[in-house]
């Protein structure tokens, strides 16, 4: 049998460059060497793309120091990646390529315009879904759409902070505290803070607005963060719910409580009435069907007191460490990580079927 070349990128220049790392060693783990060569290519936090050796280069951290570097060509005749190694220059042919980057410049459409002017299949959702997916603002915009409830909100631009009092005002004058502040183009909660005052609000969106130019400030939704994996192309499938259980010492489920903090862990299956997991399950396909999703995503909600099902946010390119919810749900399903893998895979070579 011979094999195929698969180009894994991860790392990468967005605040979630440490998960993408461990998302990455997961995912190299369990492509199958028989059928793949593989070809590592490792984006630093300023924008250097190399070329790395050995996955164990990635668990210390080492690969950084590579002198070789590896780039996705744009020209479609090529289709691959031009290598530059010990003075000479290359290019690989790839037959797919895996990013495992999270959040801007990897989750946002970004890197997916690369592989489609280059005509690599890829795999994940492609240039559109990534954008309005990575974008909450424009994320509520579709799934206000499709009649989905979700938390009201109001939307703020970095530069009307110059007036912050007329903001905060204007923010009072639709919502209630607590609130929630975001950057609209972030993940795993870097920039989120909660402000349950007027002093707590301005501090929260001068930190948000170091993450992007857009902010969203939210109601609050008390009630238990549920997440849901999807899966398919043509035919998408749900997997069953998770929830996820946030430290007692974290004000909510923020970067640190996902993944520093170790009194923070998932549940998966987690005790539901069984028309709230349906509603989920059939919401979280709707939505990645409404943002033009393909491959996978994670859909997350909340669940009050009252079962009602708010959505919270679609995760286009979700963690995939071996703690990670999307694993994690489909393994709960009968699907290995090795097999999910594998279907992600397969499925990138459906893209245009």
């Amino acid at each position: 049998m011979n094999k195929k070349n698969i180009a894994v990128i991860f790392g990468g220049q967005s605040s979630e460059h440490e998960v993408s790392c461990l998302s990455a060693v997961t995912i190299i783990k369990n492509i199958d060497k028989e059928k793949y060569d593989i070809l590592l290519i490792g984006i630093t936090k300023d924008g250097r793309w190399l070329k790395i050796d050995d996955v164990e280069q990635i668990k210390d951290g080492t690969w950084v120091n590579s002198s070789a570097t590896a780039v996705i060509s744009p020209d479609a005749k090529q289709h691959g990646a031009i290598v530059i190694e010990d003075g000479r220059t290359s290019v690989v042919y790839l037959d797919v390529v895996f990013p495992v980057l999270h959040g801007l410049y990897g989750e946002d459409g970004t890197v997916q315009g690369i592989f489609e002017l280059a005509g690599i299949p890829y795999v994940g959702c492609g240039v559109l879904a990534s954008a309005v997916s990575m974008d909450k603002a424009y994320t509520k915009i579709i799934v206000d759409g499709i009649g989905v409830r979700q938390a009201d909100y109001v939307l703020v631009h970095t530069s009307e902070l110059e007036d912050i009092d007329a903001v905060v005002k204007a923010i009072e004058a639709k919502l209630s505290y607590p609130v929630f502040v975001k950057p609209c183009n972030a993940g795993s909660s870097r920039g989120v803070s909660k402000a349950k005052n007027a002093d707590m609000l301005k501090k929260g969106l001068k930190i948000a607005a170091e993450h992007d130019r857009k902010i969203l400030v939210e109601e609050t939704i008390t009630g238990r963060e549920i997440e849901c994996a999807v899966l398919g192309g043509s035919e998408v499938k749900a997997s069953g719910v998770g929830e996820i259980l946030a430290a007692q010492d974290c004000a909510f489920y923020d970067y640190e409580a996902k993944y520093i903090n170790e009194n923070s862990h998932t549940i998966a299956d987690p005790e539901l009435d069984g028309n709230v997991v349906e509603e989920i399950r059939r919401d979280a396909v709707e939505i990645f069907k409404a943002v033009d999703g393909f491959g996978l995503s994670r859909v997350d909600f909340f669940v009050t007191n009252d079962n009602e099902v708010i959505f919270n946010e679609i995760n286009t390119l979700p963690g995939f460490t071996s703690i990670s919810m999307y694993p994690v749900l489909w393994e709960k399903r009968g699907v290995p990580t090795e097999q999910l893998v594998e279907k992600l895979i397969q499925l990138a070579y459906t893209r245009k079927a």
